[in-house]
């Protein structure tokens, strides 16, 4: 299912921790299961367990079918999760180190601005040698990274209309959206501007999270900042 047809009854059926792991399960299984199997798998009502089923049902995250076996008596109804569903290997393995990080102390978020300064050093060369003015550079760069910026220089933001990350967002917010931060924040310093004026304001609308540049970016970096920054990425390593 591809975004712009995800329905309130998706983003409904995934909201929920133990339908999510129904889902998980029906994916690792890879075969067709009743709601009886679902109940013994997760410890749960076999009632509670038909009513997450129904859940996904109209989510269309899963499909029904009757078990064909031959026995008499009415068929049992088994339940398998549709391709779509499954997902791809980046979004699965974005998800689990998500969820990993989000077992810090913090929630993750100090590792996870880290991971986005780290993330930021692949760019640094391009965004110093730039030729863009004020916060042109950063926004070129959330428009390779699909993020689909719109400056508002005015307001001194920037606002990300899409996120290329954003089931994983919606389920850890904490550490995804803080590894936006450090990539953000970084580009920043790169640029010569206060990064520690920058902040994120993650889902301000259903698909908008909000840049606060902090600063007016329209005025010249630091020359001497920028020649600090490429010095530092170019510096040998010991």
């Amino acid at each position: 299912m591809d975004s712009e047809e995800r329905t309130p009854a998706w983003h409904a059926a995934l909201a929920s921790p133990i339908r999510r792991s129904v889902l998980d399960f029906l994916v690792a299984s890879g075969v067709p299961q009743s709601a009886a199997d679902v109940a013994a798998q997760m410890n749960l009502h076999v009632t509670t367990a038909r009513f997450h089923l129904d859940q996904l049902l109209a989510a269309r995250l899963i499909e029904r079918e009757p078990d064909r076996s031959g026995q008499r008596g009415r068929p049992r109804i088994r339940f398998t999760a549709v391709v779509a569903a499954q997902g791809n290997p980046q979004n699965q393995l974005s998800h689990a180190l998500a969820s990993v990080l989000a077992e810090d102390d913090d929630g993750g978020r100090a590792r996870a601005i880290r991971a986005g300064e780290k993330w930021s050093e692949a760019f640094a060369g391009g965004l110093a040698t730039s030729s863009g003015t004020g916060a042109a550079p950063l926004v070129d760069l959330l428009e390779r990274l699909e993020f689909a910026p719109q400056l508002n220089e005015e307001q001194q933001s920037i606002a990300l209309t899409t996120c290329p990350f954003r089931e994983a967002a919606r389920e850890n917010p904490t550490v995804v959206c803080s590894v936006h931060l450090g990539l953000i924040q970084r580009a920043a310093r790169t640029l010569g501007q206060d990064d520690t004026a920058v902040t994120l304001r993650p889902f301000v609308g259903p698909h908008l999270c909000v840049v606060n540049l902090g600063s007016d970016w329209t005025a010249q970096p630091s020359p001497a900042a920028l020649d600090d920054e490429v010095s530092t990425n170019n510096a040998p390593e010991a």
